[in-house]
C-alpha cells in the first residue's frame, strides 16, 4: 500500500469502505458496528483538516504576501498581479458556479435520501437555520464590518471566521513589509519555518487519507444505502472538469488578446510544466520548469518571471478556488439546501480569498474547502460525498493553477514592457561554448 501513489490509495479506500458498508448492510448489526466503530475515524480525519486551515492560512499567506519585499514593486508590478489574479480567480468562481447551477449533479440525488442525510445531520441544519434568522437582522454593511476582527486568537479559534483570519494575515504581512529588512527578518525566517511545518502536517494528515475515506464512505453507504449518490458523485466530477476546461480556454483567449501570444505557441510551450503539475498535484514543485518555460518559451524577462510565478504559487489557485465553488453547491444540493444568490456571491468572496490562503502543495485545496463551507453554512460532513474522486481531481485542477500563472506573467510583462522573443537554452550551451573557444 505504501509503495503506491496516494491518489490511488485513496481511490482503493473509497472502494474498499463502499464494500465494506454493503456487506455490513447485509446483517442487523452491521450498520451499529459501522456507525459506532468505524465512522468515528472518519470524523477525526474531518477534524484534523479542519484543525490544521487556521495555522495555514496564517503561515502561507503571511509568508506570500511578505515575499514581496518591496513596497514600490507592490504598488507597481505587484498590485497589477494581485489585481490580475483576483480577477482571473473571481472569473474560475463564477464559471464553476454557473456550470454546476445548470447540471445540478446534487440534484441527481432522490428526496428520500436527501431527508436522510438531512435527518442524519439534523443538528448542523438547526445551527443553519439559526444563523441564518441572525443574518436576516444584520445591517447592510455587517459583512465588512465583520471582516476586521476585534481579538485575532478569538477569531483564528473558529473555522467560520476565517475571513478575518485572512485579513490579518494580509495586514500583518504588509506590515512585515513596511518596517526594515532586518528588523523584519526574524519574523520573516519564523513565518517561513512555520510555514514548512504546516506542509509538512499536511503531508502527515494526507497519509490518513486512504483510511479516512474508507471511514467516511463507508459510514456514507450505510447511513444512506442509495446508488444515486454515487451518480451525482459522476456528475459532480463533470462538473468540475468542464470548468476547468472552460477556464483554461479563457486564459488562451485572454493571452492572444492581450500579448498577441497563439493558443497553440502558448500550450507548446507550457506543455511540460502542465504534464508535470498533473503528475505532481503540486504547483510549488512545478515552480522551476513553470518559470524556465515561461521565460525561456513564452519570451517573458526574468525580472517578471522571478516575481510573478513565486507570488502565483502561493496566491493564485484558480482551479482550486473553481472546484471549490462546485463542491460547496454540490454538497449543498446533496443536502437538499437551496442557496440564495447572496449566498453564492458569499461563495466567491470566500473561495477567492481562501485560494490566496491555499498552499501549492496536494490535498490543501481540501482544507481550504472547510472554509468556503464553514462560511457558507453548508455542512463539512459533505466532504464525505467527495473525497474519493479529490486526488484526480486535484492533478487536473493544478494543470489550471499553473496555466493561470503563465498567462498573467504573460499579461504582467506585457504590461510593463517586459515581453519579447523566446530564448530557448540548451543543457549543453555552456559545453558547446568552451568547446568552440
Amino acid at each position: 500500500m505504501k509503495k503506491l501513489e496516494l491518489h490511488w490509495q485513496i481511490l482503493i479506500g473509497m472502494a474498499l469502505g463502499v464494500l465494506f458498508a454493503l456487506l455490513m448492510v447485509q446483517f442487523d448489526w452491521g450498520p451499529k458496528i459501522v456507525s459506532d466503530w468505524v465512522k468515528p475515524f472518519g470524523n477525526i480525519f474531518i477534524n484534523s483538516l479542519k484543525l490544521i486551515a487556521v495555522p495555514l492560512i496564517l503561515a502561507s499567506l503571511i509568508k506570500g504576501v511578505s515575499d514581496l519585499k518591496d513596497i514600490s514593486k507592490l504598488s507597481k508590478m505587484g498590485g497589477r498581479t494581485i489585481g490580475i489574479y483576483v480577477v482571473t480567480t473571481i472569473i474560475a468562481v463564477t464559471i464553476g458556479l454557473l456550470v454546476v447551477n445548470v447540471v445540478k449533479p446534487g440534484g441527481s440525488i432522490t428526496e428520500e435520501t436527501r431527508n436522510e442525510l438531512v435527518e442524519n445531520y439534523k443538528g448542523d441544519a438547526d445551527n443553519i437555520k439559526t444563523a441564518a434568522d441572525k443574518q436576516k437582522e444584520a445591517g447592510p454593511l455587517q459583512a465588512l464590518e465583520d471582516l476586521v476582527p476585534s481579538n485575532i486568537f478569538k477569531a483564528a479559534s473558529d473555522n467560520g471566521n476565517m475571513l478575518q483570519v485572512i485579513f490579518f494575515a494580509i495586514f500583518f504581512g504588509i506590515g512585515l513589509i513596511l518596517i526594515p529588512e532586518k528588523t523584519a527578518e526574524p519574523v520573516k525566517k519564523f513565518f517561513d519555518g512555520f510555514n514548512e511545518v504546516i506542509l509538512k502536517l499536511i503531508d502527515i494528515i494526507m497519509l490518513a487519507a486512504p483510511y479516512g475515506v474508507f471511514a467516511l464512505l463507508a459510514a456514507l453507504v450505510v447511513e444512506s444505502p442509495s446508488l444515486d449518490l454515487f451518480q451525482a458523485l459522476a456528475w459532480y466530477a463533470f462538473c468540475v472538469l468542464l470548468g476547468l476546461v472552460l477556464m483554461l480556454c479563457v486564459y488562451l483567449l485572454i493571452a492572444w488578446i492581450f500579448t498577441q501570444t497563439k493558443p497553440t505557441f502558448f500550450m507548446k510551450g507550457m506543455s511540460p510544466a502542465q504534464l508535470l503539475a498533473f503528475s505532481t498535484s503540486s504547483s510549488a514543485a512545478t515552480l522551476p520548469v513553470t518559470m524556465e518555460r515561461v521565460e525561456e518559451h513564452l519570451g517573458v524577462e526574468e525580472e517578471v518571471t522571478s516575481f510573478v510565478l513565486p507570488i502565483g504559487a502561493t496566491i493564485n489557485m484558480d482551479g482550486t478556488s473553481l472546484y471549490q465553488a462546485v463542491a460547496a453547491v454540490f454538497i449543498a444540493q446533496a443536502f437538499g439546501m437551496d442557496l440564495s444568490l447572496s449566498a453564492q456571491l458569499g461563495i466567491i468572496v470566500t473561495a477567492t480569498l481562501a485560494s490566496i490562503g491555499s498552499a501549492a502543495v496536494p490535498g490543501a485545496g481540501m482544507v481550504m474547502l472547510v472554509i468556503v463551507l464553514a462560511q457558507a453554512g453548508i455542512p463539512e460532513a459533505g466532504l464525505a460525498l467527495i473525497f474519493a474522486v479529490d486526488r484526480p481531481l486535484d492533478m487536473c485542477r493544478t494543470v489550471v493553477n499553473v496555466s493561470g500563472d503563465a498567462t498573467v506573467s504573460l499579461l504582467v510583462a506585457k504590461s510593463v514592457g517586459k515581453l519579447g522573443e523566446p530564448k530557448i537554452k540548451n543543457w549543453d550551451d555552456n559545453y558547446r561554448k568552451q568547446k568552440d573557444s
